[in-house]
């Protein structure tokens, strides 16, 4: 990487045709080279800062507009959400799907590939996670917990490699494939839930029978919170280092960057971005697997919904790096929890958290941004 260019050179005459030479030990996380400037990683972080408080701000004119005082609607959003390890747990409970589904976008990102498919991808991992717990009765806990997962994370990569097989072979746009292929993972956990997989001795709504205790992951402590969070946070870091230190993260990138010039050096395009979308798939596929066993312990109508485009806003907020998605993933957890009370204390419409979400990610897309110069 040159720094007067910035533009990446391959030496032929060591690399041979096909090969690339991985990127060398790096200072910082942006993988460039370069060390890291504090003076503009804190100009960073302020501009952040003002994009949050504008958005805070615009959603504050946007509750007094409907008569609602937005300094005690802050305030009863706070004490209801941040206040009490409860309440973090809450949070957490619901962060762990959605930073899986975050890193699900955040993967293929890297070679320029846009999945918006998180939810369905989720759901599919979810179904295909209870369709293992419905016939692996009898087997140990552990057991039937590894072959779960492993259902749910080859279900996902399946689900989501459709798109990117379908865009290298018919051209068709990943982000439209993804988007549909929700619907259809939907409409199939429903066709379940309302008739081969009906839960027989239930109140009568469509669900799945509900996990045997030994088929649910296990909770830390005292609390709600399941090993799920784990299984999260060590995807974060294992995510992070793959993209980062390995040949494979390196391809990537460069077929992010130029995906003809990466062809025209040789690499296999087609494999890449085909691997990288299967990859996000897989990580929300274990999302889907982290909600059923740490959560909700069965399937229903309402199994997942929003949190796929909730990790999709996520790993956009973070710019598709890893460590910061998996922050961001949290934040908009909390936020999403938060809505709860300006529906039970504010007697605004629970969507109405939606419209700051969007102010938030505005924000910062709009005002965070760095200046480029001519």
């Amino acid at each position: 990487m040159t720094p007067e260019t910035g533009t990446l050179e391959v030496d032929h005459a060591l690399a041979p045709v096909g090969e690339v030479t991985p990127a060398p030990p790096v200072d910082d996380d942006t993988g460039t080279g370069r060390r890291v400037d504090w003076v503009s990683v804190g100009r960073s972080t302020g501009r952040f800062v003002l994009a949050i408080l504008g958005a805070l701000a615009l959603f504050g004119v946007f509750m007094w507009a409907k008569g609602v005082n937005p300094f005690g609607a802050y305030q009863k959003m706070f004490s209801s959400t941040f206040t009490s390890w409860k309440d973090w747990g809450e949070i957490l409970i619901r962060s762990a799907p959605v930073i899986l589904a975050a890193l699900a976008v955040c993967v293929p990102a890297r070679a320029g590939l846009v999945n918006v498919g998180g939810e369905g991808q989720l759901i599919v991992g979810g179904v295909a996670a209870a369709g293992v717990a419905l016939v692996a009765g009898g087997l140990p806990g552990w057991l039937a917990l590894v072959l779960m997962a492993l259902a749910a994370g080859l279900a996902g990569a399946a689900w989501s490699a459709v798109a990117a097989v379908l865009r290298q072979t018919s051209h068709i746009n990943e982000g439209v494939t993804t988007l549909l292929m929700n619907y259809v993972a939907l409409d199939l956990m429903l066709f379940l839930i309302y008739d081969a997989w009906k839960d027989r001795n239930g109140s009568g709504q469509p669900s799945t029978p509900p996990l045997p205790g030994i088929d649910r992951l296990p909770l830390l402590g005292s609390s709600r919170v399941s090993a799920g969070i784990v299984i999260a946070v060590v995807s974060t870091i294992v995510i992070a280092v793959i993209l980062k230190k390995t040949s494979w993260g390196f391809r990537l990138r460069i077929v992010g960057g130029n995906a003809e010039a990466a062809r025209r050096a040789g690499l296999r395009v087609s494999v890449l971005l085909i691997s990288g979308m299967a990859v996000g798939g897989m990580l929300a596929g274990l999302g889907g697997f982290v909600q059923l066993a740490g959560s909700e312990f069965k399937l229903r109508p309402g199994f997942l919904v929003t949190y796929g485009y909730l990790g999709f806003l996520a790993s956009w907020l973070a710019r598709h790096h890893p460590v910061r998605v998996m922050f961001a993933a949290i934040a908009l957890s909390a936020i999403a929890i938060s809505g709860d009370s300006l529906q039970l204390d504010s007697k605004l419409p629970a969507a109405s958290v939606n419209i700051l979400m969007a102010l938030i990610l505005l924000g910062v897309f709009g005002f965070s941004r760095r200046k480029v110069t001519a």
